[in-house]
């Protein structure tokens, strides 16, 4: 049985460096579709259901925020891991808004094309250590369906981003053992931390959950120069 390659959907309307991007990642052994805006890629995305969309923010007919939300609404592609890029929008609020869409990366333009396949590939096999199957977890009146990846907080469903989702059941899933920010970075991102070791990615992440979980995200503790653990 022959090895099935895996496959990117890339979105932008700059045609030129779409053809670039398509022939660098076919060059390390992806199989590329293209898009050059969000609705094309909406309807790319559920005809071939791509193992990872790498979409620009600055588009016609539909942004990239909203591709990116579309797709992480969605029951059959919601799953498709997404990474964010953009020559404008490029300040720290642009950069949570992208996550708070549900990306589960970003870069900036210029980027190297090196630190963008590092990435696709970390965002691809962290997509796929997702456990398929596994029980939920409860604890008090936060209820996680890992199964299904909702969680519900006193009976009402939480809007969470798929790398909130990530964090918050790997904290749970340890009480009261403190998670290093490193360790986080490379359970919940999938980063090798001798390449990339930002912990302000874990840190923004923290204080989105902390928004949407209000009184209960006291129980998330965190323990300076360490990392954090839930109690």
């Amino acid at each position: 049985m022959g090895y099935m390659k895996e496959r990117a959907l890339i979105v932008d309307d700059d045609k030129e460096l779409l053809a670039i991007l398509k022939r660098y990642l076919e060059n390390h052994g992806f199989e590329t579709l293209l898009a050059a805006d969000g609705v094309q890629a909406l309807a790319a995305a559920a005809a071939s259901k791509p193992d990872i969309i790498i979409t620009d923010v600055d588009m016609p007919r539909m942004d990239g925020f909203t591709l990116c939300r579309k797709i992480k609404e969605s029951k059959f592609l919601g799953a498709i891991p997404i990474i964010i890029m953009s020559g404008k929008k490029v300040t720290e609020a642009d950069m949570v808004s992208g996550y708070t869409f549900g990306a589960d990366d970003y870069v900036t333009k210029p980027f190297s094309y090196p630190l963008l396949l590092a990435k696709t590939k970390a965002v691809i096999r962290r997509a796929a250590a997702r456990p398929k199957k596994a029980p939920g977890l409860k604890k008090g009146a936060l209820e996680m369906n890992l199964e299904g990846r909702t969680a519900k907080l006193n009976g009402k469903l939480l809007k969470l981003t798929s790398k909130e989702f990530d964090l918050l059941t790997a904290l749970i899933s340890n009480p009261g053992r403190v998670l290093s920010l490193t360790g986080l970075l490379e359970a919940v991102w999938g980063y090798n931390t001798a390449d990339y070791n930002n912990p302000h990615t874990v840190e923004v992440h923290i204080s989105n959950l902390r928004k949407k979980t209000g009184s209960f995200s006291k129980r998330i503790i965190a323990v300076p120069g360490h990392g954090y653990k839930f109690e």
